[in-house]
């Protein structure tokens, strides 16, 4: 039985296989939803927690300022400390939550599919969610940098005052902009894999990967911060030539064994 016949049997049977009343669907992703939702509330009294040690990481990038300048964050609203320690919270426990909350959605989605499809997904997450965490950890350790460069156009005379709200989004964007663009080779080969593009295809179209990839950039950076947008962009367009390359291994791959499976 070929490949093709062997996928379509199992696609056909793992269904069947995982068949259950709508009652018995409906309990299980109750049930699943309730261990989500408490994982994450769990997360996000852990991230109340620990807000004033995060605060004190965020805040670091300011207080060297300070040490050249007048510098300080600020709050525009009586509420704007208590608003900014549950925006850290939330997504503090969004963060911690996750891999409880992506198993049970895994969990529940399993069962319907075949186990090629199994390890096309779980090969993907496997892949992304380190290369995802690695993206932010990266972008974590960029933001001072970040602040210190673009604070620098500022003459020393000048006051760097700072809103919170605003600066902890430019923090929070720059972490998860580094963290998605970790994962956009794995996407691009995953789609690869699958056979919905080829190496050929991507290499022909890399000029709207690449202004996608600068609308992006400009999306997830504040206005007019163009510096911010490039050192988004650049590492982004890096990574999308690594993944063409793994793109274009594979389907050489693919064809020698065509080839070879032709000629014997």
């Amino acid at each position: 039985m070929s490949s093709l016949a062997a996928d379509a049997v199992e696609a056909s049977t793992a269904p069947a296989l995982a068949r259950m009343p709508l009652s018995s669907h409906l309990r299980e992703a109750r049930t699943r939803s309730f261990r989500a939702t408490a994982a994450l509330l769990t997360g996000v009294v852990a991230g109340y927690l620990l807000s004033d040690h995060i605060l004190e990481v965020v805040r670091a990038p300011i207080s060297a300022l300070a040490e050249s300048r007048d510098a300080s964050l600020n709050y525009d609203s009586i509420t704007g400390a208590f608003d900014l320690r549950l925006k850290i919270a939330l997504f503090a426990g969004v963060a911690l939550s996750s891999p409880v909350w992506m198993h049970e959605l895994l969990a529940f989605l399993a069962p319907g599919l075949s186990t090629r499809e199994k390890r096309y997904t779980f090969g993907f997450l496997a892949a992304s969610v380190p290369l995802f965490i690695g993206g932010c950890l990266m972008g974590f350790l960029l933001f001072p940098h970040m602040v210190e460069l673009l604070a620098s156009f500022a003459s020393t005379e000048d006051s760097t005052l700072l809103q919170a709200s605003y600066y902890v989004d430019f923090i929070l964007k720059i972490v998860l902009a580094t963290g998605v663009a970790f994962v956009l080779p794995v996407f691009v080969v995953m789609l690869n894999l699958l056979g919905v593009v080829s190496a050929a295809a991507i290499a022909r179209s890399w000029r709207l990967v690449v202004v996608a990839i600068v609308l992006f950039s400009a999306v997830v950076t504040p206005a007019a911060d163009v510096l911010s947008m490039f050192l988004i962009a650049i590492p982004m367009t890096l990574l999308f030539l690594i993944a063409l390359l793994l793109a274009w291994l594979h389907d050489r791959r693919v064809g020698e064994s065509a080839v070879g499976t032709t000629e014997a």
